[in-house]
Order: C-alpha cells, then structure tokens, then sequence
C-alpha cells in the first residue's frame, strides 16, 4: 500500500475570496502530492504565484511563492492509502499532465459551471478539485462520488477513504509534516 496526500487549503488571492463568498466553503482550494515532506504537491493554480493568469497544471512549493509568504492560511491534510498500481498510475498521469502544462489552462468556466451543479468539460483545462479529481479517477485510486468536474474541495473533508492527519494553519502545517524539507 503506499499514501497519496489531498491539502486543502483557504488563500487570502482575490479567487479564493470570491469563491469563498459564493460557496461559504471552509476550504476552496485541492492539491495532491505523493511525498511525506508534501513536496512537491500538484494543481491547477496560479503559475508564477503571485498572479491569477497564467494558470493551469503546477507544481506548488512551500518554501517559496505564495504559500511561503501566507503561513496563516487554514489548511487540512488528509491521506488515502491506495494500491501500489493506483499509486504509481496517478504519480505517472500527473507527470505526464505538468510536462505538458503549456498544452493546458485554468478552467474557470468550469469553476462557475461546478458552483452551479452543471457539469461542463473543457479539453485541456483543469481547476484545482477537478484536476485532483481526474488524477484520482483515471488512477483508479478513488471511486468518486461524482464527476471530477463537479468535485468541490470540501467534498473532499466528506469522503470515508480520507483520513485527516492535521487541520490548522499552513505554518503549523510546515512545521508539522515539511521541517526536515525546510
């Protein structure tokens, strides 16, 4: 059995606040990282960190960017253990996405579309629980309990297959699980 880590997390970006108005969601944003220092974690975010666009498939660092600099952010880790095939299969797919990142996009349409329980698939555009979602689904890691399109971070906090290992702020986060990496 080897461990996949799912990290929601709530930014203070302009994105997130939105979405966090809209949905009054605990968490709006999912990363996925198959490491126990969390480095490096995968999604669909900002690129360069600091900015919306360019967005799409990237990896996401805690010593640097963004998530450096806003150590107070709330956050939750959880864990899914999954067969050593499912394990290397989402591994490889998301390999194969970031190599290829250029090819891809924010899906901000679906992001809207998600909110309204509608499910709309655009070709080579991710937002972050969907591109978790996918990696997931198309890993065979996880049976969801709808389509990756419709995922939401916080159904993340409700599926049995997750265990919670910590849920407070980044920085403690960091401290927690990440200090040998630092």
């Amino acid at each position: 059995m080897k461990t996949i880590y799912v990290l929601l997390t709530r930014s203070t970006t302009i994105l997130s606040r939105i979405v966090h108005l809209i949905t009054a969601d605990t968490y709006t944003h999912v990363s996925i990282s198959f490491e126990t220092s969390l480095q490096p974690m995968y999604s669909s975010s900002r690129k360069n960190g600091k900015t919306l666009f360019p967005a799409g498939p990237c990896t996401e660092d805690f010593f640097s960017g963004y998530l450096k600099e806003h150590p107070d952010i709330p956050c939750a880790l959880y864990r899914l253990q999954v067969s050593d095939e499912a394990y290397l299969a989402a591994k490889e797919e998301v390999c194969r996405i970031i190599s290829n990142a250029e090819r891809y996009h924010f899906n901000i349409l679906g992001l809207i579309f998600c909110r309204l329980n509608i499910s709309l698939r655009r070709k080579s555009h991710f937002f972050c629980s969907q591109f978790v979602s996918e990696i997931l689904h198309r890993s065979r890691a996880l049976k969801l309990p709808k389509e990756p399109v419709l995922m939401r971070p916080g159904d993340y906090m409700e599926l049995p297959e997750l265990h919670c290992l910590y849920r407070g702020t980044l920085g403690g986060l960091v401290l927690k699980y990440c200090a040998a990496a630092a």
